[in-house]
């Protein structure tokens, strides 16, 4: 269809995405750059000062930090905007290695690039309008991917690790010990999370600390069950190694049940694949076997209309769709 609109309407579209998209990229790249000559010369003269006066705390210099840096506007703003904080959450949940102003940028770079693109190829406001709204939501909607694959890989790789630890409890290893070896034999992510505790408590932070803080980072049923069963268990005490083993089966069994849910709702799943890529499919079949057929569509201000209205039409009952075969366990 654009192949339709005249070559001094689409040309000038692409190369102005391109340009927004290469700037967008060299100011992350820039940004990237002058934020870690930023924190090094923070951190030099940090040991410094440290050298200088060995007496000091170093957790008074800032030397100790719990997550990534953030400038202080941003923290600022985070403070009046919390979904700021939970964008954050979000990249660290799906280990993007983006900052929350990376995480702007971005946004603002694809929300430019495609209001203005879909702008010159429509010359309507409204299509513009909608995809900077669009374009605004692709590193988010990206992000969430990336959560969502980390998540179900975490999950379907729990139950061996789980077994794993109450294994090295039986061989006598304290738990400290059972989730080193757990990390070091065990596969990402799971392996990652295990370290990050284990040099945790290294560092000298409490366990509930540190499971508290995986349950936050790892949003699973089965992550919030081991971290209370652990945390209960340190309280009243008892065997260890069997409740883990117990918890193992149970989320085998959950695992095995959302699977076979996964295969009952396989064909409603294609109904809104089907549903999302139909029109666009028949749009390009029509376009190859009558060209010219379908400009109407973008020429005329009712064709502009009914096309913007049959396309949020068709993202509506494509999530509705979604949301019905979408079966919690």
């Amino acid at each position: 269809m654009i192949a339709a609109l005249p070559r001094s309407v689409w040309i000038p579209a692409a190369a102005a995405f391109a340009a927004v998209t290469l700037g967008t990229l060299s100011l992350i790249l820039v940004w990237e750059w002058w934020r870690g000559r930023r924190r090094e010369q923070q951190v030099s003269e940090q040991l410094q000062a440290l050298a200088s006066d060995p007496t000091r705390d170093a957790d008074d210099l800032g030397l100790l930090r719990t997550g990534p840096a953030e400038a202080p506007w941003l923290m600022a703003l985070a403070g009046r905007v919390p979904q700021l904080g939970d964008i954050q959450l979000l990249l660290q949940q799906g280990a993007v290695e983006w900052s929350v102003q990376t995480y702007l940028i971005v946004t603002a770079g694809f929300a430019f690039g495609l209001g203005i693109t879909v702008f010159l190829l429509s010359a309507s406001w409204a299509f513009a309008i909608a995809a900077v709204i669009g374009g605004g939501f692709l590193p988010y909607f990206y992000a969430r991917y990336k959560r969502s694959q980390r998540l179900s890989a975490f999950e379907e790789l729990l139950p061996d690790t789980t077994d794993l630890i109450g294994r090295a409890l039986r061989a006598g290893h304290p738990l400290n010990a059972g989730l080193k070896m757990a990390a070091d034999e065990g596969s990402e992510p799971v392996a990652g999370e295990l370290r990050r505790i284990y040099e945790e408590q290294r560092f000298g932070l409490p366990m509930d600390e540190s499971l508290m803080a995986l349950a936050d980072r790892i949003d699973l049923i089965d992550v919030r069950i081991l971290v209370t069963a652990i945390m209960i268990q340190r309280e009243v005490g008892g065997n260890l190694a069997e409740i883990l083993d117990n918890l193992a089966q149970v989320m085998r069994a959950r695992f095995t049940i959302r699977r076979q849910v996964k295969v009952y709702t396989a064909q409603g799943r294609m109904t809104g694949y089907l549903v999302g890529s139909l029109p666009i499919i028949m749009g390009f079949l029509l376009q190859f076997l009558n060209p010219g057929y379908e400009t109407v569509l973008f020429t005329d201000s009712l064709g502009k209309l009914l096309l913007g209205f049959g396309a949020g039409l068709q993202i509506v009952g494509f999530l509705w769709i979604r949301k019905i075969v979408n079966i919690e366990i």
